[in-house]
Formats: structure tokens, C-alpha cells, sequence
């Protein structure tokens, strides 16, 4: 029988070709540098080509190389299939591998996984925590079952289910003029300085959207990594922001001392929602967690 090339070493030139990094990729793999290593020279001995170019500094992939990538991708996503219609069987047990944005863990989590393990005990979530664009990408390679995230976002050959509605909050100072409003328009704070998350941050794009700012930096020239540090940034004068009602709920701007406002307006909002392959066997198990997510966060 002929020797043929294991689904591991698919993941490891998988892994090379995003990264172009053995240790970048070995990392993506849990496993040391050297076990990629070898796995690369074991795969490339089998198939008889060169995948990579490689020197001291850089890493490259050979015409080879590119073509046994593309086929390597289809091998891991049917691979994926056939393991993920054999875990339909059982819904909600085992290895699931969950994407989920910055800007919705810390806030949806705690209230909801206690819940879910408690009804289903035998489900072990694997949480990968990035930003949308890359878990999203992630998703599609058959790297992650599911993903939370917030729309909009390009999501191709995704389907989406609602969890929530977040609506948006103006934050700012507690002697800030408006601090004692129920709520505002776009005008009133239309001169103001804006602290935003970094570019790559879904939430950014999704709050200038609802403030209809224009161009790529707030007016300040200000942003952050983290609604943490934005919040800091708020209380310490240098702007104001706006902040997704989880994160209000949370208390994050309160214990700071920061007052939060409603935004009037029919966008001032980001719609919560769960994702996976529209061809994917475990739709009815996904489902079924998408509305454990629903129900638990009331609960």
C-alpha cells in the first residue's frame, strides 16, 4: 500500500505556508520547532518536491509549494467534515473550537459558559480569542467550529445567528456637559475628540459607523488596544468614547466613574452573532448552542 501523507503534516504545511515562521507556525501547531521541522522534511521527502525555500532569514513558498497548499486545504476541510458529522451524533460532547472577538469574551462568557457546561458537561470548549478578520479566516480553513462575533462583517460562506442586539453608549467624564443626558444625537457631541479602538478592532469600524465619523483615526489621534484602556483614556480627560451595552452592564465605565448616555438613532447598535460553515454537518448542533447562548445570558 502506498505511504501517504498524514493529516498532521497537512496542518504543518498549512501552518508554515500562513505564517512563513517555523516557530510562528509551530506555535499554531502545539508542537516544538524542530517536530514541525521534521514533519516538513518528512512531507516534502514523500511527495518528492521542495515545498519551501529557505535560508537563515526567510522562508518561501516554491511554485510546489503552492500547489500542494491549495490541495492540502480541501484534504483538511473534508477531513473536518467527516470528523464533524461523526461528533453530530453526539451533539455537545467533546473537543469544539469556538472564535470569539475581544470586544464580546469578557463581557458574554461569564455569564453564559457556567450555564452551558452545567446542562452539557461532556462539552469541552477550546476559546480562541482574535480579532473578527482572523477568526473569521480561521472559520473557513476549518481551523474553528464556531465563532461569536459582531455584524456586520464580510462573513462568506458563513452562516449567522442572532444572539443580540448590543446598542452603543456614549461614555464620558461625570463633569462632562452632557453627563446627565438619557440620551444624545450624533450633533451634540459632533466636535468632540473620540477615543476608538485600533484599526483591526470590529468595534471601531461598527462605532464610527453608528457616528457616522469619516476617515481612519479619531480627531484626537488617540486609540487603544483594549476597552479597558479606552475607558482609562476617557476618565483621564483625554476624550470621550462609545462602549457596547455589555460592556456598560459590566460596570467598566461606572467604576471608573464615567456616565453613559444611549445613542438615538436606528444604527446604534452591533448585532451579536454566532457562525459556521454554511456546509457544515453540525448545523443542528450549532443551533442548538447558539440559543444555549441566548437563554443563558438572560438567565
Amino acid at each position: 500500500m502506498k505511504t501517504l501523507p498524514t493529516v498532521r503534516q497537512m496542518q504543518y504545511l498549512l501552518a508554515l505556508a500562513d505564517t512563513l515562521h517555523f516557530g510562528e507556525a509551530a506555535q499554531k501547531c502545539f508542537v516544538t520547532q524542530s517536530t514541525l521541522s521534521a514533519g516538513i522534511r518528512d512531507l516534502e521527502t514523500l511527495l518528492n518536491v521542495q515545498l519551501f525555500e529557505r535560508t537563515k532569514r526567510i522562508v518561501r513558498l516554491t511554485a510546489d509549494g503552492h500547489q500542494m497548499v491549495a490541495r492540502a486545504k480541501t484534504i483538511i476541510q473534508l477531513t473536518t467534515d467527516l470528523s464533524d458529522a461523526a461528533a453530530s451524533t453526539h451533539p455537545l460532547r467533546g473537543p469544539l473550537r469556538l472564535g470569539i472577538i475581544p470586544t464580546i469574551a469578557p463581557y458574554l462568557l461569564p455569564h453564559t459558559l457556567p450555564g452551558i457546561r452545567r446542562q452539557y458537561p461532556e462539552l469541552e470548549l477550546i476559546l480562541v480569542e482574535d480579532e473578527s478578520a482572523n477568526i473569521v479566516a480561521q472559520l473557513q480553513a476549518g481551523e474553528l467550529d464556531v465563532i461569536l462575533y459582531a455584524l456586520p462583517f464580510p462573513s462568506a460562506g458563513l452562516h449567522n445567528q442572532q444572539i443580540q442586539t448590543d446598542s452603543f453608549y456614549l461614555t464620558v467624564p461625570a463633569d462632562h456637559p452632557l453627563a446627565n443626558r438619557t440620551s444624545v444625537s450624533i450633533a451634540d457631541f459632533a466636535d468632540e475628540p473620540m477615543l476608538l479602538l485600533n484599526q483591526g478592532h470590529c468595534l471601531r469600524e461598527h462605532a464610527m459607523d453608528a457616528c457616522k465619523l469619516q476617515g481612519g483615526a479619531p480627531t484626537n489621534g488617540f486609540s487603544g488596544t483594549s476597552l479597558q484602556t479606552i475607558v482609562q483614556m476617557v476618565a483621564g480627560g483625554l476624550g470621550i468614547t462609545i462602549l457596547p451595552e455589555m460592556a456598560v452592564a459590566s460596570g467598566l465605565a461606572a467604576q471608573v466613574g464615567l456616565k453613559t448616555i444611549a445613542l438615538s438613532g436606528t444604527s446604534s447598535a452591533r448585532n451579536i452573532a454566532m457562525a459556521w460553515r454554511e456546509i457544515s454537518p453540525r448545523k443542528e448542533e450549532f443551533t442548538l448552542l447558539s440559543g444555549l447562548f441566548q437563554t443563558e445570558r438572560l438567565a
